[in-house]
């Protein structure tokens, strides 16, 4: 979903007014974040669309750190959030958030990640924030950028900046909940398939880095087959060919971003992998300091997988944080801040070629 150019543009210009001159000047911080993608990312987007796949601005969303809901598909902090505070930022603000709600200034980041949002333009097209969508508002955030603090600052901030991705998991969700598989699976092969998600996803890295933008991190899929949601979906049939494409996509991201690193001059990347982490922090959950693997805390129906989070019917766990899962489909703010450190200092078994905070360095 495109929100009309110029309302995005006051909403832009409205992020700036609620700070006084004084903090306003040509000082800027030597890196901000900027973030795109799915609900693993989303800050409060969603709350802001007219008519989006999903919404978590309702109770018991962000019950355990903020005491409310905020628009994030956890019980509090998502990664980002973690990573921004490794950086000396504060919360990167949504980008559909009204200044009125509490904007940040634009010089420290933006989100614009959108729940539901896959690679591809038709993974709940006009429910989301599409990618392409994204990397259009992120041209917007530039030229402002370059009006306020001019041409040198801004493209000194932006080759400095770290650009965090989370996407490809809604484009294989979608086709095994629906009725059947989606006629994109009956035309294509799987690997076609995976090639048509990666490479639309190379599309916007090639954008941002053309308008500046020089460190990627991006994430693998997660274990899409173990989710709690997944696993209690139509008694959990498919839940293998959701695995081979999760597999699979992991296994040519990496060959992607090589390619562009060897292509495009100071193109620089990292790759945490959320699959194998994930994954194992559902198979020993008490390594984590956790209890319950099964079972999403806040739901319904089979291992809680129903996605009613504060919705009819809903049942809410008494342990959240010894919970790996929150809802059916999102994991807890417990095991986020787990990955989030694993990405800024963890080694080579789990983030490549180096981690967060080598990246954020060089």
């Amino acid at each position: 979903m495109e929100i009309p150019r110029l309302c995005l543009c006051i909403l832009i210009m409205g992020l700036w007014e609620v700070f006084p001159a004084g903090c306003r000047g040509s000082r800027i911080p030597a890196a901000a974040l900027f973030i795109l993608g799915d609900s693993l990312f989303d800050a409060g987007n969603n709350n802001y669309l007219k008519r989006p796949i999903g919404r978590a601005n309702f109770w018991p969303y962000g019950e355990t750190f903020f005491k409310h809901p905020t628009g994030r598909f956890t019980d509090g902090r998502i990664i980002p959030d973690f990573i921004a505070e490794h950086m000396k930022l504060p919360f990167v603000p949504p980008l559909l958030q009204p200044a009125a709600v509490g904007g940040k200034d634009l010089t420290v980041g933006v989100n614009f990640a959108s729940g539901g949002t896959g690679a591809l333009v038709n993974t709940y097209q006009g429910r989301v924030v599409e990618l392409l969508t994204q990397l259009k508002y992120f041209k917007d955030v530039k030229k402002h950028l370059r009006k306020k603090h001019g041409s040198s600052k801004t493209t000194k901030l932006l080759s400095k900046s770290v650009y965090m991705f989370s996407i490809g998991g809604n484009d294989y969700l979608v086709p095994f909940v629906a009725n059947g598989k989606s006629q994109m699976l009956q035309f294509y092969s799987k690997k076609e398939y995976v090639s048509m998600v990666i490479g639309n996803l190379t599309t916007v890295l090639r954008g941002i880095y053309y308008e500046g933008g020089r460190k990627f991190v991006t994430i693998t899929v997660p274990p899409l087959g173990r989710l709690p949601y997944t696993r209690g979906y139509n008694n959990g049939n498919r839940t293998s060919e959701l695995t081979e494409l999760a597999r699979l996509h992991n296994k040519a991201l990496p060959k992607a971003l090589e390619k562009l690193q060897n292509e495009l001059k100071d193109f620089k990347y990292i790759t945490f992998d959320f699959y194998s982490v994930l994954g194992d922090i559902i198979s020993h959950p008490t390594k984590y300091g956790l209890r319950d693997a099964t079972e999403g805390c806040c739901g319904s129906g089979l291992y809680r997988g129903v996605l009613n989070c504060g919705g009819d019917g809903y049942q809410l766990c008494k342990d959240v944080r010894g919970h790996v899962f929150f809802d059916g489909a999102h994991a807890n703010e417990n095991v986020y801040e787990q990955c989030a450190e694993l990405m800024w200092s963890g080694d080579s078994d789990v983030i490549w070629p180096y981690n967060l905070k080598t990246l954020v360095q060089a």
